[in-house]
């Protein structure tokens, strides 16, 4: 990777749970060990340290020209519409020399849906169970209807690679919770019911998917998505997007 390349820089929203930042850099190291040579930094929204402000000022100071700006976000929320955006543009009015764009999110990708079923192997799902499985995806939650609307459209998908039933939960802002959802799925007459967390760090909101799974007797709960190979890749591909739309010719009309 060139010297020239944009810094990367990771969004994370922070937690007071020390494991969340631990995933956090943990995933970052994958990232670097993955593409060697490329600066990826971390910064974080809230609650942890180094905050988006210092570690653009330390770039700058640095003689960085250029970075992505990664929202490590499974669905465009409230972060990535309001947080992350006025944050840069403050940013960008400090620091006029250092040129910053914005990255989308994670999701949805077909990446986030293989790390997914990484975990749930990884609990002990095997691919000839999915038939006689019914999968709770469990997110962390939101009030914007268009997140919504995206765990909704994952959990369609993800019932047509083979689960005998998908419902998706929320730990927060939205219902179904995640136990109410195996309830749900044994209501159906499915008998063993696996939670998926869709989610990339441990924290309060996991530890209350967990909690959910548990009172209504999963017999199946997968870690979250963490530092997974296919989540460092998906971060790679979403900083190459950035980067090629940055510089893609503009087309001029006639």
């Amino acid at each position: 990777m060139s010297s020239s390349s944009p810094v990367l820089l990771v969004i994370a929203h922070g937690s007071r749970d020390p494991r969340h930042a631990a995933t956090v850099h943990a995933l970052t190291a994958r990232v670097r060990a993955q593409r060697p040579g490329l600066r990826v930094e971390t910064a974080f929204l809230d609650f942890n340290a180094p905050s988006v402000p210092r570690v653009l000022e330390r770039l700058a100071a640095d003689g960085a020209p250029e970075v992505v700006a990664l929202p490590l976000l499974l669905t465009r929320a409230f972060h990535a519409k309001s947080d992350i955006p006025a944050v840069l543009r403050e940013a960008r009015a400090a620091l006029p020399r250092l040129r910053v764009r914005q990255a989308e999110v994670l999701g949805p990708s077909p990446l986030l849906n293989a790390a997914l079923e990484r975990r749930l192997y990884e609990a002990g799902v095997r691919p000839g169970d999915r038939s006689s499985t019914g999968l709770v995806l469990a997110s962390a939650g939101s009030s914007d209807p268009e997140a919504i609307a995206v765990i909704a459209e994952i959990a369609r998908e993800l019932r047509h690679t083979g689960w005998c039933s998908v419902r998706p939960a929320f730990a927060s802002a939205s219902l179904p919770r995640t136990g109410d959802a195996v309830r749900a799925l044994r209501a159906e007459g499915v008998r063993r019911v696996a939670v998926a967390p869709y989610v990339i760090a441990p924290g309060r909101l996991p530890d209350r998917i967990a909690a959910g799974a548990a009172e209504a007797g999963a017999e199946v709960l997968a870690g979250v998505l963490g530092p997974a190979p296919e989540l460092a890749r998906l971060l790679l591909d979403r900083y190459d997007e950035a980067h090629a739309a940055a510089t893609r010719p503009v087309a001029v009309s006639a």
